[in-house]
């Protein structure tokens, strides 16, 4: 029987990370710290959303709509919407293949650290981010002089910021089945025509049969409609451009099935990279 202490186990300059919280904590904020020194992400991912808001949203405040919501307050929907899933496209998706470029995930294998805190410190960062994105539209919006329901603006604010995770699994799905070097080119693709067919850009009635056809297929749409429907009655939701709603237990099981979808894609990407990287 081995009589070797745990002091003689460990590295001399090793030091006890404590608890899980605590683990999960340093990995989240070390995610902070590497994406506010990376201008590309701040004003590609954090401002694009916000100046979008001002040049697009801004010009429709005090336009009311019958039931009684100003078109600004829905254009702060969409274009947070927008900034949102955005968010979990490149951050979860884009940044994640790229550390898979240059080997980091292979390295953090050899770590101790568990996986769990690698990928959980990017949805942290991913939820802290989020509520940047909508903190600063809302602020936008109150220099616009644009007119909130509290109550309202509070609740979609809420789908705004925990949306991220919704489509989190659709980024990790992207890190995992592309290229390193494809990645961005891959999430722009995938991402813009998502948006723009569920009305984030432009209104659904205006879109052609086909694509309206289609939207009632895509978790963009879904997500969309939830931010909506908070922020106005259905009446104002169907006034801006969208067919009526349907219930919000019919909307979140779409975005909730897509991130089954994605999730297991995501998983089944994960275990192959890690096959790979054990050849």
């Amino acid at each position: 029987m081995s009589t070797t202490s745990d002091a003689r186990r460990r590295s001399p300059g090793a030091v006890r990370n404590g608890s899980a919280l605590r683990l999960l904590g340093t990995q989240a904020r070390t995610e902070f710290r590497q994406n506010l020194r990376a201008p590309d992400f701040m004003i590609g991912v954090v401002a694009l959303p916000v100046i979008l808001y001002a040049m697009f949203g801004l010009p429709e405040v005090g336009d009311i709509l019958g039931g009684g919501t100003d078109v600004g307050a829905m254009m702060l929907g969409s274009m947070a919407s927008f900034g949102v899933i955005s968010l979990a496209i490149f951050g979860f998706g884009v940044d994640v293949a790229q550390e898979r470029g240059k080997g980091w995930l292979r390295r953090l294998r050899a770590t101790p650290m568990p996986m769990w805190a690698y990928f959980g410190g990017k949805c942290v960062m991913a939820l802290g981010y989020a509520a940047a994105v909508v903190v600063a539209m809302i602020a936008v919006a109150a220099v616009g002089d644009a007119a909130f329901d509290l109550g309202r603006l509070a609740r979609a604010s809420a789908v705004l910021v925990f949306g991220v995770l919704a489509f989190s699994s659709m980024g990790f799905a992207l890190a995992f089945w592309t290229r390193p070097r494809a990645a961005t080119a891959i999430g722009n693709l995938v991402f813009l025509p998502l948006a723009f067919v569920s009305g984030l850009f432009y209104t659904l009635n205006g879109l052609p049969s086909v694509l309206q056809d289609l939207a009632p297929y895509l978790p963009t749409y879904h997500f969309g409609q939830l931010v909506w429907s908070q922020l106005g009655p259905a009446g104002d939701v169907r006034q801006f451009g969208s067919p009526a709603p349907d219930s919000l237990l019919v909307h979140g099981g779409w975005v909730a099935g897509w991130w089954c979808l994605f999730a297991v894609l995501a998983a089944v990407g994960y275990r192959r990279d890690q096959r790979r990287n054990y050849r």
